[in-house]
């Protein structure tokens, strides 16, 4: 419990630092390089969700960091065990990115701004308008070069099993043609969602090799969904 509540002090205390750098990211130029405006953006985010990690008592192990590609926009899949996986998603892979989330989060204080910066799409999946226009507000990010995430999932798993693979968000891959990047996430869910508090736990960073357009490119979301959904299954039969 001590960890918790010193976590948590640490969350605030960090957030209310950012601030500075905060309103310093919101009036970048945007006429600047793509790649060079989301590494400053995504710089503090980057150093702040590694410290928080490593604050957990989180020993990470990361494979397959020669798979991302260097230039050029991706759109990272990952399983989602738990609360600790966009940090360490943040924190252990070096190129920028944003999330698809859900929409609440763009209301949690500073929390929300940040996500706005480094280019996050916010998503309301009780309405399915809002969720199309979602899909088509995150593919134009990804054709001006910004890298997102997505957790098909819909939600966390809180454990090592894996749910189905939502098709519907593999549209961003069928509508800006760019590489998607597989990843095994294993053993974030101990971090926390186990017990409810912050506890040490290892976790093992799996990145498959990408998959580009001409690989999916005649496939339906559905047939996309389940082959990446395969590829993290391998990944995680194979730690």
């Amino acid at each position: 419990m001590i960890r918790t509540i010193i976590w948590v002090i640490y969350l605030a205390l960090y957030l209310i630092y950012s601030l500075p750098t905060l309103w310093k990211m919101k009036r970048l130029d945007n006429s600047m390089p793509v790649e060079a405006r989301d590494q400053m953006s995504g710089a503090l985010p980057k150093r702040w969700s590694r410290s928080l990690v490593k604050l957990a008592g989180a020993k990470v192990n990361v494979e397959g960091l020669e798979h991302v590609p260097k230039q050029g926009a991706v759109l990272f899949v990952s399983n989602h065990q738990g609360n600790f996986d966009i940090p360490i998603l943040l924190g252990y892979i070096d190129k920028p990115k944003g999330f698809i989330s859900k929409e609440e989060v763009k209301k949690v204080p500073i929390v929300g701004q940040w996500m706005t910066v480094i280019n996050c799409v916010f998503m309301q999946r009780k309405d399915r308008r809002q969720s199309l226009q979602a899909i088509d507000e995150g593919a134009k990010l990804l054709q001006e070069g910004h890298s997102l995430v997505i957790f098909p999932e819909g939600t966390r798993s809180k454990g090592k099993e894996m749910g189905r693979f939502k098709a519907g968000s593999f549209r961003l891959a069928l509508q800006s043609g760019v590489p998607i990047v597989p990843i095994s996430i294993n053993g974030s869910y101990q971090l926390f969602e186990e017990k409810k508090r912050i506890r040490p736990g290892a976790v093992d960073l799996k990145i498959a090799a990408p998959i580009y357009a001409e690989q999916y490119k005649d496939m339906d979301v559905k047939e996309i969904a389940n082959y990446v959904r395969d590829v993290i299954q391998e990944q995680q039969l194979n730690r």
